[in-house]
């Protein structure tokens, strides 16, 4: 399935979620944007187009899309987190900086043999991977030698 608005409004109605007009627009925001974006980030937006929502129901919404698999989550440090669209023919991980918060995808990633010696060694059915390094991007670095 293509992640699209409709797509995945689709998706919520056959599991049984509501769509509220504050779901709605969450969703169009996410879809709508290339970025990852914080929960702060993504409120803001959504306030911008209606003054009804909550930061309460954007986590929740955070939450619901994230476990059905249509938002990716990234860690960025303790209480950091921030979310982009799953793109589903596009397999990547993520480069955090710990200093400014900048991500960068990559998708060059084979853990295909790491994950067959796991499977053997402990019996355990992988489904998916998350894969994140932390350090600092080359600007904070520059900002540092400074």
């Amino acid at each position: 399935m293509t992640l699209t608005e409709k797509g995945i409004t689709h998706a919520l109605r056959e599991k049984g979620y509501k769509l509220t007009p504050a779901r709605r627009l969450l969703i169009e925001v996410i879809v709508g944007s290339n970025a990852h974006l914080t929960p702060a980030e993504l409120f803001e937006k959504v306030r911008n187009k209606s003054s009804g929502v909550s930061l309460v129901t954007i986590y929740r919404t955070l939450e619901v899309l994230s476990r059905l698999g249509f938002i990716c989550e990234v860690y960025a440090g303790e209480q950091s987190r921030s979310y982009l669209l799953r793109r589903p023919l596009e397999h990547h991980h993520h480069l955090i900086c710990s200093e400014c918060g900048t991500v960068l995808a990559f998708t060059d990633c084979d853990l295909s043999t790491l994950e067959e010696k796991l499977i053997r060694k402990t019996g355990f059915r992988i489904d998916r991977h998350l894969l994140e390094f932390s350090g600092k991007c080359r600007t904070c670095q520059k900002k540092t030698l400074a």
